[in-house]
């Protein structure tokens, strides 16, 4: 028993009072800098009122924590492409990936006015172009070379290239991903071929927050790595029983959203098993299910996959398979989902998704960084597609149904993949980059990536008020924004 709560405990005894069993295990939570002050002030009180036992109510009272039965805590799941996974095989399957890519996101853009002046590639072959036209597709193709960029946009149709002149819009171009929806403006040029006036992205459109009726927090996680000798298994034990402690935040916790790579997984890169306190993935997620059973059970929990996480690694993930570990399916405030996936908290969209495809567009695009990986999520949410390049190191599965398509508009986006914690806002939407819970590995101090794990964020679904717990010891380890 901690000396500060024993010197609280024969205080109060020592002025006649008894203290009930339910009381004793909250004050065992209470900051130890504090009891005293607490156990004094309840005594003077109740010694007024000649009611000479400390309960459970006292205490809750006291310190402002006491059951809220008005917090709701509904979740809806609205996509997830587990059941929806329909792989087409060969060229089929691509064809049909890339058809319903076009399709969906030209669907998207022609809510906006400009796409009544849409003309497919094939018709401009023998069109006079007198006033300005529009054409969408995916990019196949983009050079710069000499001042100018060239395009190449294709359809169903067939396909379309266009030159760029304009200096500010060749920058724009610059930012393009390769297979990424994009429609231009477009005009003739004096000899001949067309010049690009204009890129327009499907982006998203300004709107309204949904928020909580009452004051629910939702916690967001990401990159536990369990399993791996570099698993701060003792912060985020620490983490977890604050989330069991009288802390008026911890006492409205409804949520915690764990975004992928829950355990650290076996082969997934050259001699990890050097690396590896778990050898095996039953054993990684028994310990991971051992450690979130510590979780509350009026808190839901919602696990999706992340490239780590056992099953297929391809895009869309299915959720972690039953096969691996029964025990976190059955528990009843656990929800298994695939990658991505939106769900509903009380109400607040949150659109989640591991983030694998940010390794790709950091590589390719200029003024990315693994730095700053809201910067990346704003790049997704103008695409609206969450992993535009094929081919590259994110495995894409040829899907009938184009899946990573970001087709709900959400309240907060909840990404993880590169343990740099981070917030950010994009047109009225909350940006979550949660972080890891995993030091700093010999493979990421070898190519310079610098995380700042052990950080836990909390987001108010009522007012949108973001709070953070900080575990680290790093006294450099902070929580960008």
């Amino acid at each position: 028993m901690k000396k500060e709560l024993t010197f609280a405990l024969n205080y109060a005894l020592n002025k006649g009072f008894q203290i009930h069993p339910d009381a004793f295990k909250i004050l065992e939570n209470v900051d130890v800098r504090k009891l005293e002050k607490i156990i004094k002030e309840i005594v003077r009180e109740k010694t007024k009122q000649k009611l000479f036992q400390i309960n459970q109510d006292d205490l809750e009272t006291y310190l402002g924590i006491k059951e809220d039965s008005s917090l709701q805590s509904e979740v809806k799941v609205l996509s997830d492409p587990t059941n929806k996974i329909t792989s087409g095989e060969g060229v089929k399957g691509y064809n049909a990936l890339f058809s319903s890519r076009f399709n969906k996101l030209k669907r998207i853009i022609s809510d906006r006015p400009e796409s009544k002046m849409l003309k497919s590639a094939a018709s401009l072959k023998n069109a006079k172009i007198e006033d300005d036209l529009y054409v969408c597709g995916l990019v196949t193709t983009r050079n710069s070379e000499r001042n100018i960029t060239k395009i190449v946009l294709e359809d169903p149709s067939g396909s379309f290239e266009g030159i760029i002149f304009d200096e500010e819009l060749q920058k724009t171009a610059g930012t393009l991903l390769l297979d990424q929806f994009v429609m231009a403006r477009i005009g003739s040029a004096k000899n001949s071929g067309y010049i690009i006036k204009d890129l327009v992205l499907p982006d998203l459109p300004e709107q309204a927050k949904n928020k909580s009726e009452s004051e629910a927090y939702a916690v967001f996680l990401s990159d536990l790595h369990i399993g791996s000798k570099y698993f701060m298994e003792e912060e985020f034990s620490d983490f977890v029983s604050w989330i069991s402690s009288p802390d008026p935040v911890a006492r409205r916790i409804r949520f915690v959203l764990i975004g992928g790579d829950v355990v650290d997984g076996v082969g997934i890169y050259p001699n990890q098993n050097k690396e590896l306190v778990c050898q095996t993935i039953q054993e990684q997620l028994k310990k991971a299910e051992d450690l979130i059973d510590k979780i509350p059970k009026n808190v839901k929990i919602i696990i999706m996959p992340g490239n780590h996480d056992p099953g297929r690694r391809a895009l869309p993930q299915p959720a972690i398979p039953k096969k691996y570990n029964s025990g976190l399916w059955e528990r009843e405030n656990v929800i298994m989902v695939g990658n991505p996936s939106v769900v509903s908290l009380n109400g607040v969209i949150v659109s989640m998704f591991h983030g694998q495809s940010i390794d790709d567009i950091v590589k390719t695009t200029p003024g990315l960084s693994y730095d700053h990986p809201t910067n990346v999520m704003k790049h997704l949410l103008r695409a609206r597609h969450l992993s535009p390049i094929y081919g590259s190191q994110t495995p894409i599965a040829p899907e009938m149904e184009d899946l990573l398509v970001i087709q709900d508009i959400p309240d907060i986006f909840h990404v993880g993949h590169v343990h740099r914690a981070q917030l950010d806002m994009y047109k009225g939407i909350l940006l979550v980059n949660s972080g890891s819970w995993q030091k700093q590995t010999p493979f990421q101090a070898s190519v310079g990536m610098t995380p700042n794990p052990g950080i836990a964020i909390m987001v108010n679904l009522k007012t949108f008020q973001v709070f953070h717990q900080n575990y680290s010891s790093n006294l450099d380890n902070v929580l960008q924004s």
